[in-house]
């Protein structure tokens, strides 16, 4: 039986901002029901223990995140939250005392990846204030993402724009250094207890209509992990945002059967002989990173 470090479970294909490094979705808007995501979560139990409410939309618009969570742990899982952050103030009386919530990644370069954000500072001592909160009265990881560089992060709008929110952070965290003297791109930088920040190249999703990757390749697609979007439909990886790598879906077919099927086996094999087998693998660069 296959078993998954992560699986990614979209409750929400819908998000309030339009970030220039996030393609909107061109699938159906909806939230995940209640009843479907109690059935996903029995359905996935034998596989994994640990869900990630993300792959496209934002999760905290779902009216019932706190139910979700709830049900979660009940179910005896333990969550991660990726949030664009802006709407963690109307919402934290959702996650606050959740003992299922594990880890919120807030992504930071959000604000200024949507034309027309307002009010930096406001924006970002928001999301510092809920860290401070939460890790003070829980054992909750905060992950601050800056996932916005530049291939050699050296172009002036690059610096200005991480600094003002770097400067932030080094004030209410009383670091006693500049985070880029500590800066390594892709490994976190512990800021306080359980408060980190990670520094990335802008995130490129795959697209069909890219040029193909040459080469044989590698992906932990259906070894670490796999999702499930808010149709039911279920995906190798978190980067099919758009389901184009269809294995099944779970209105139709039990989750354990769908990750045995045929196009399943055949991607999961294809990547053992380092052969990438799907258009969509041939064309995302993310596995550039385990192809050596």
């Amino acid at each position: 039986m296959k078993k998954f470090k992560k699986f990614y479970i979209e409750v929400t294909s819908i998000c309030n901002l339009a970030c220039t490094f996030c393609p909107q979705t061109q699938r159906a808007k909806g939230f995940i029901e209640i009843d479907t995501f109690t059935n996903i979560l029995d359905q996935i139990k034998p596989h994994t223990d640990h869900i990630y409410l993300h792959v496209k939309g934002e999760p905290l618009l779902h009216p019932k995140i706190d139910q979700l969570l709830d049900i979660s742990h009940d179910k005896g899982f333990k969550v991660n939250i990726t949030s664009n952050g802006t709407l963690i103030s109307k919402n934290r009386h959702k996650l606050l005392g959740k003992p299922a919530l594990r880890q919120m990644n807030f992504s930071l370069h959000s604000f200024d990846g949507h034309i027309g954000s307002e009010d930096k500072e406001g924006y970002v001592m928001s999301v510092v204030k809920f860290a401070k909160e939460i890790v003070e009265s829980s054992n909750v990881i905060i992950s601050f993402r800056l996932w916005n560089l530049d291939t050699d992060n050296s172009t002036n709008l690059e610096r200005k724009r991480n600094r003002d929110i770097l400067e932030m952070l080094e004030r209410e965290f009383a670091l006693d250094y500049k985070i880029e003297e500590m800066f390594v791109r892709g490994k976190g930088l512990k800021l306080t207890d359980r408060v980190y920040l990670n520094q990335d190249h802008e995130f490129q999703w795959p697209d069909l209509k890219a040029d193909e990757i040459e080469g044989p390749g590698f992906c932990h697609a259906l070894r670490n992990q796999a999702g499930i979007l808010v149709d039911g439909t279920v995906i190798p990886c978190c980067l099919d945002g758009e389901g184009v790598i269809d294995l099944g879906n779970i209105h139709d077919t039990p989750f354990s059967e769908i990750i045995e099927g045929e196009r399943a086996n055949r991607l999961y094999e294809g990547f053992s002989r380092r052969e990438v087998v799907e258009e969509l693998c041939r064309k995302c660069g993310y596995r550039e990173r385990f192809s050596t």
